[in-house]
């Protein structure tokens, strides 16, 4: 599909851009987004809401910022050269340098694809009483169902319900509670840093910016692409980019922000600890009845689902970029690579005498890749010969590298947090 979207400028047609073609152009953020609100961002803010009440919410707006600007600039890449990030890297890098890179972003899309079936499988544990690995084989059955048995305009609108599934939820789980909304606006502006919060807030900053999300944004951007050739056309693509990223980010800042306040105003305002998922469903029925439970365990699993969905699209891309070619999941190398991801993590899963342990171990890997990823991206966006004109500005790279830097650090921290 992505083949046939990218020759549609060599057959001469012309995009229409007004106020209706906006909504359009709404749909790839979406995706990325929902990385940003999975199982592992529930933990975090749980725990960041029930533990420090609304102080941390500064923590939510900062993180989104940072994943504006990284995911902005990736999309760029696709829109400006017409390929994603692995494939650029495959094209423009030396090939044992793009070799080991991408190979450690295929092992990023497996310790993702872990955490997001790991997640699913926890909430359908939830609902059903199903034992958890159990749960896992089905959340990756029905993912592969869902990736290989449609394309990927039917897979956007999937997602799009997923997540207004999920917002709709936690707007539901608000409305029952009493919210000091005075606090809450100066959590969200002003940064705190209570006694004890330093390695949630490292955990949520440090994870906001996922590998597998850098490599699936440049690639899945690609699905707007009209007639390139005409510079007047890209330019306005790459301000719809924006609106689009802008957009799908901020609903991302609230369904996290959503978590925080309903944690503070239940957990917190209770003094009850949450240190499992499983625990802050359990802990909801007798503080705001069954339905509000069952609510927050139906959100949980259209995040887990929809965020597996995403992983494995995403490793898709990675691998196929390895042959330079774009994702297509009719295409042999873009259903091998979304095989090997989903079907390992699910593999370790059945391992692992603790599933929960694997999750713990994801992160960590998650942490180590991240810089590589970051700062691969930020040379090749950098770089004239990949983006021509539209390369960054010495500005913008500088923003970028210093954005990346503190990404790293933050990750290392939370990686080397998890020892002692």
């Amino acid at each position: 599909m992505f083949k046939f979207l990218r020759n549609i400028d060599r057959k001469g047609y012309k995009a229409r851009f007004g106020a209706r073609d906006i909504l359009k152009f709404i749909g790839p953020g979406l995706l990325v987004t929902v990385g940003f609100i999975d199982p592992g961002n529930w933990a975090s803010n749980l725990a960041a809401g029930a533990d420090f009440g609304y102080t941390l919410l500064w923590m939510v707006t900062l993180s989104t910022i940072m994943l504006i600007m990284l995911q902005h600039n990736v999309a760029h890449l696709g829109i400006a050269t017409g390929l994603c990030l692995s494939e650029a890297a495959a094209i423009h890098l030396k090939k044992k340098h793009a070799r080991w890179l991408l190979s450690s972003a295929m092992l990023a899309s497996i310790s993702t694809s872990l955490a997001e079936i790991l997640g699913g499988a926890i909430a359908v544990n939830m609902l059903f009483d199903i034992p958890v690995r159990a749960a896992a084989l089905l959340v990756t059955i029905f993912v592969f169902i869902m990736l290989f048995t449609n394309s990927y305009r039917v897979m956007e609108k999937w997602i799009i319900a997923f997540v207004s599934v999920i917002g709709l939820s936690f707007l539901y789980e608000l409305s029952l509670v009493d919210i000091d909304w005075n606090s809450a606006v100066r959590g969200w502006v002003v940064p705190s840093f209570p006694s004890g919060s330093m390695i949630i807030i490292m955990s949520v900053l440090g994870a906001v910016v996922m590998p597998h999300n850098l490599f699936l944004h440049s690639e899945i951007i690609q699905s707007r692409q009209w007639n390139l050739e005409d510079e007047k056309i890209k330019r306005k693509q790459l301000r719809y980019e924006y609106f689009d990223t802008l957009t799908s980010m901020v609903i991302g800042w609230a369904i996290n922000s959503a978590m925080i306040i309903l944690a503070a105003a239940t957990f917190f305002k209770t003094k009850t600890p949450v240190t499992e998922l499983n625990q802050a469903q359990s802990l909801l029925a007798p503080l705001l009845g069954s339905h509000a439970a069952i609510v927050f365990a139906i959100a949980l699993l259209f995040s887990g689902i929809a965020s597996t969905i995403t992983s494995g699209m995403a490793a898709g891309s990675i691998f196929a970029g390895m042959f330079k070619e774009p994702y297509d999941i009719k295409d042999n190398h873009s259903r091998l690579g979304v095989s090997i991801s989903l079907i390992l993590a699910l593999i370790i899963i059945f391992i692992i005498s603790n599933p929960f342990y694997g999750l713990i171990l994801s992160q960590m890997f998650l942490s180590i890749q991240l810089p590589f990823t970051i700062f691969m991206q930020v040379y090749l966006t950098s770089s004239e010969k990949v983006m021509g004109k539209y390369k960054n500005s010495t500005y913008a790279k500088i923003v970028l590298y210093l954005l990346g830097a503190i990404v790293a650090a933050l990750n290392i921290a939370l990686f080397i947090s998890m020892f002692y």
